[in-house]
C-alpha cells in the first residue's frame, strides 16, 4: 500500500465518525489533575482510554510511579520492531484543567463531545486529548497499512500532571533515560499559528515567575493623619515595577534582554503574522519592543508581565496607608537568556534605582529550548505539510508559551519537532474549549503521511540529521 492510499484510508476512517467516537470516550473521563478527588478518573484514562488500543498495536505498556507526586503516574508504551530501525519518542498528557461546568454555553458540557458549527466542544478536545488522539490514530493507520508494522520503533510517554506543571517528569526522564532513548521526538501540544496554517515549532520560550514585595510596617495607618510622612508600599512597588518594564511593555533590565536576532531568525519570522484571526484579541498598538515585528516580539523577544498586584484591600478600600504590597511577575524568555541568575539581575537593577526595600522571592522557572531550524529534519516535516495542506505551513523557532520540552531536548538530548493540532482561539483552559473538525482531519492526514514516511526512509533521515551535526 502506498502513502497516498494510507492517507486516503485514514481520512475515510475519520469521515466515518470513528475518530469522533474515540475522542468522545476520552473527553468523557473527568481527568482534572488540579483536583485531589479525581485520582481514579485520571488512572482510568490510562487503563480504559489508552492501554487497550496500545496493546492491540503491539506496544508493551507499563506504569511508572511518579517520584514527586503520588497518584499522578506516568505511562510508558514501547514497540521495538527492530533495534536497527530508527526510534521515535512521542508524548501526550491525559489530564485537563478544571471542567468549570457552570461556565459553558447553553447546550455544551465539558464532558460530552458536542459538534456545533464545525467544531467539537469538550474539555481536552484541544488540550491535549484531541491532539495525542490524532497522533495515535495516525500510528494505527500506518500500522494497519503495513500489515501490523510501523517501519520504525516507537515509544510513547504519557503523563497526568501537565496542567499542574508536570511534577516528576524531569525525574522520570532522568531515571529512565535508557528506556526513553530515541532518535527523534515528535509530539503535539500548543496551538498552530492560526487555524489555517499547519505549524511546526522547535521548542518553547522559557518561563520564570517571581514575587516582589514591600513590607514597610506591621499595621496600616490613617492616610489623613500620616499621608506624606509614611512611605506607601503600593506606590514604592508600582514604581519599582516601572523601573523593570516601561509604560509600553519594554523590558528595562539589560542583563535579561533577549540575544540579538540572527539573520536566520529574521528570515523565519518574516513569514509569520500573529493575530488577526476571528476570536483573536486585537493587538495593542505601540506595545512591546520597538523596531520589532509582532512575530519577533512574540517568538524572539523576552517579556516581563505583571500577573497580579495586591496592596491594601481592593474589595473594601480604607482610608489607610497599607503596610504591605506584593506582586507576582513573570519573565518569558528565549534561548540565550541568563535566566538562572534572574534574582541577582533584578536585585542589582532595583538597588541601582533606589528600591532596596523591595524583596524578591518565590523564584521558579523552566528553561527555554530551540532545535536547530536548519536541520534536515525540519525541512522533512515542512515538505510534508506543504504536500498535505493547501495552506503554507508556518515554521516557528519556538512556541511563544512554555512546554516541558527541556526534558526531551536537554535531558534526553533529542531533536524536538512539535506539530500542534489546535489554534490560539480554541478556548484552552476556558469554557467552551473546542477543536475544529477540519483542523483535526488535516492533522490526521499530516501525521499519517509523516509516520508513513518515517517508516519508509527513517534511517536515511536520521543519517542526514546526524551528518548535519544534530542540535546546534
Amino acid at each position: 500500500m502506498t502513502s497516498e492510499e494510507t492517507v486516503s484510508r485514514a481520512l475515510a476512517w475519520f469521515d466515518s465518525g470513528a475518530f469522533r467516537d474515540v475522542l468522545t470516550q476520552r473527553v468523557a473521563i473527568h481527568s482534572e489533575s488540579q483536583r485531589d478527588d479525581r485520582n481514579e478518573e485520571l488512572e482510568r484514562y490510562y487503563t480504559q482510554a489508552l492501554t487497550p488500543d496500545l496493546i492491540a498495536m503491539g506496544f508493551v505498556v507499563k506504569m511508572l510511579e511518579n517520584p514527586v507526586r503520588a497518584n499522578r503516574p506516568f505511562l510508558l508504551a514501547t514497540r521495538i520492531e527492530d533495534p536497527a530501525l530508527p526510534t521515535m519518542l512521542s508524548y501526550g498528557h491525559g489530564d485537563v484543567v478544571f471542567g468549570s461546568d457552570e461556565s459553558w454555553s447553553k447546550g455544551l458540557s465539558p464532558w460530552t463531545l458536542t459538534e456545533r458549527d464545525g467544531r467539537w466542544y469538550g474539555r481536552g478536545s484541544a488540550d491535549n486529548k484531541g491532539q495525542h488522539s490524532i497522533n495515535l490514530a495516525a500510528l494505527e493507520q500506518v500500522w494497519r497499512s503495513r500489515g501490523g508494522k510501523l517501519g520504525f520503533n516507537c515509544k510513547l510517554l504519557f503523563e497526568l500532571g501537565e496542567e499542574i506543571s508536570s511534577p516528576g517528569l524531569a525525574e522520570i526522564c532522568e531515571q529512565h533515560k535508557e528506556e526513553l532513548s530515541a532518535d527523534v521526538f515528535i509530539a503535539s501540544d500548543g496551538p498552530r499559528l492560526n487555524e489555517r496554517r499547519p505549524t511546526l515549532f522547535l521548542g518553547s520560550r522559557g518561563c520564570i515567575n517571581f514575587r516582589l514585595s514591600v513590607h514597610a510596617r506591621d499595621s496600616d495607618y490613617h492616610s489623613g493623619n500620616w499621608g506624606g510622612l509614611l512611605s506607601n508600599p503600593g506606590t514604592v512597588l508600582a514604581n519599582a515595577i516601572a523601573s523593570l518594564v516601561n509604560a509600553r511593555g519594554e523590558l528595562q533590565v539589560s542583563a535579561l534582554l533577549a540575544p540579538p536576532l540572527t539573520p536566520a531568525l529574521r528570515h523565519i519570522l518574516s513569514d509569520i503574522v500573529p493575530g488577526g484571526n476571528p476570536d483573536d484579541p486585537a493587538l495593542s498598538e505601540n506595545w512591546g519592543e520597538r523596531d520589532m515585528s509582532a512575530a519577533q516580539r512574540l517568538f524572539a523577544a523576552n517579556t516581563l508581565e505583571v500577573l497580579a498586584f495586591l496592596t491594601g484591600n481592593p474589595a473594601q478600600p480604607m482610608n489607610a496607608i497599607p503596610g504591605h504590597a506584593s506582586a507576582v511577575c513573570q519573565l518569558r524568555f528565549v534561548v540565550g537568556t541568563d535566566w538562572t541568575r534572574l534574582a541577582e539581575h533584578v536585585r542589582a537593577h532595583l538597588d541601582s534605582h533606589g528600591f532596596e526595600t523591595v524583596e524578591i522571592d518565590n523564584v521558579r522557572g523552566t528553561p527555554a529550548t530551540r532545535f536547530d531550524p536548519s536541520d534536515p529534519l525540519v525541512d522533512w516535516v515542512m515538505d510534508i505539510m506543504r504536500e498535505m495542506s493547501p495552506h503554507a505551513p508556518a515554521l516557528l523557532p519556538n512556541l511563544g508559551g512554555s512546554l516541558p520540552n527541556d526534558v526531551f531536548a536537554d535531558t534526553l538530548g533529542l531533536p524536538t519537532l512539535w506539530i500542534p493540532h489546535s489554534y490560539p482561539a480554541c478556548g484552552q483552559h476556558a469554557a467552551d474549549e473546542h477543536l475544529p473538525v477540519a483542523l483535526a482531519r488535516e492533522g490526521l492526514a499530516i501525521m499519517t503521511r509523516l509516520f508513513w514516511d518515517l517508516g519508509q526512509r527513517g534511517q536515511a533521515l536520521i543519517a542526514r540529521h546526524r551528518a548535519h551535526g544534530g542540535e546546534q
